[in-house]
């Protein structure tokens, strides 16, 4: 198929746009948004571009998205740089697979998966977040045994080890060994890519647009639901 340069060059551009700023809104970029939408040919081009950077773009209501694949540690994060940016700087796999464990426990908190909408509730404090990831997993040790944890791929006994392992602590220092500290390297973690907004004033979290249309459109059809809800021992 032959593409016009001038195709092509929009294409290049939005494809820019989407690097930079890993969404394209019509509100900020009329021209590129109208003609990524329009035109089938520059579509077909932008996605092309993206699949060769080990991405897919996916338009969800009025924002067009940059979405790196699972392996793509260039545009998204290794397993390494995560582990750094969540856990205590001696942190170990069991302090990692719980920063996961805690993110799935907040997705499930504001998303129930039913109806028009997947979200169920508008803001979780942060004390009932910090009691309900204690609390599923104390329930996912009585309800699996080692055999079954193996089984699942779920280690819930050595999560629950490494969250207990964690200090509590009253005083606001923010460090990543005591349970309050964990937790907001977490939270800051995921609003740096826009997807929560953390009141910490108000201890509080907020879900922001671009959460609500990846879970709605994307991450939260009925079978990834019952996945997650599985994980979670429900």
């Amino acid at each position: 198929m032959a593409y016009e340069i001038g195709e092509i060059r929009i294409s290049q551009q939005i494809f820019y746009h989407l690097l930079q700023y890993h969404e394209l809104r019509e509100d900020d970029e009329k021209r590129l948004y109208r003609a990524y939408i329009e035109e089938e040919q520059i579509q077909n081009l932008v996605k092309s571009q993206a699949e060769e950077a080990e991405c897919s773009v996916e338009r969800y209501g009025d924002v067009i998205y940059l979405i790196p694949k699972e392996e793509n540690v260039f545009l998204g994060f290794s397993k390494v740089e995560l582990k750094r940016k969540l856990c205590k700087s001696t942190g170990t796999d069991k302090d990692f697979y719980l920063s996961q464990f805690v993110i799935l426990t907040l997705l499930v908190e504001f998303y129930d998966g039913q109806g028009s909408s997947s979200k169920s509730r508008e803001y979780i404090r942060i004390g009932e977040l910090q009691n309900c990831v204690s609390e599923r997993l104390k329930e996912g040790v009585e309800n699996n045994t080692e055999e079954e944890e193996d089984q699942k791929g779920i280690a819930f006994r050595n999560m629950l080890e490494a969250y207990e392992a964690l200090r509590s602590d009253d005083k606001g220092t923010r460090q990543k060994t005591t349970k309050e500290g964990f937790l907001h390297a977490i939270f800051m973690f995921l609003e740096e890519q826009g997807l929560i907004d953390y009141v910490e004033e108000d201890e509080m979290i907020k879900t922001t647009k671009k959460l609500d249309n990846l879970m709605d459109w994307n991450l939260l059809n009925q079978n990834n639901y019952q996945r997650i809800r599985k994980v979670l021992g429900q």
